[in-house]
């Protein structure tokens, strides 16, 4: 018999995280996600790894859509910041020697 509470509490936690992630995997059946299951299953074939589990595989699916996401989130924040760097100050680069334009060949 265990009298410690601090490690009741523990394997408590245990069991609620392994709780969530069994219902995560579960959900991941339900769940259909942009980079087809088979494309994934190729790419991991050629990387040398083999899983018959169907929710591995989508788990993947999702973080490299997650992955892919967040890459064109941050490329289309640094066009609009480009963008809107360019309209608030026109001429603050114009005469920088790095950009390759003449400030004496601009025309005004």
């Amino acid at each position: 018999m265990n009298h410690n509470p601090q490690m009741q509490s523990s394997s408590d936690g245990k069991h609620d995280d392994d709780s969530a992630l069994a219902d995560f995997l579960a959900s991941l059946m339900d769940y259909t996600p942009t980079i087809p299951d088979e494309l994934v299953e190729h790419y991991l074939a050629k990387s040398g790894f083999q899983c018959p589990d169907v929710r591995l595989i989508r788990l993947v699916a999702v973080a490299t859509q997650k992955f892919v996401t967040d890459v064109a989130s941050d490329a289309l924040q640094y066009e609009i910041f480009a963008l809107w760097s360019e309209c608030e100050a026109p001429g603050l680069f114009a005469d920088n020697p790095s950009t390759g334009i003449d400030p004496a060949s601009r025309d005004e």
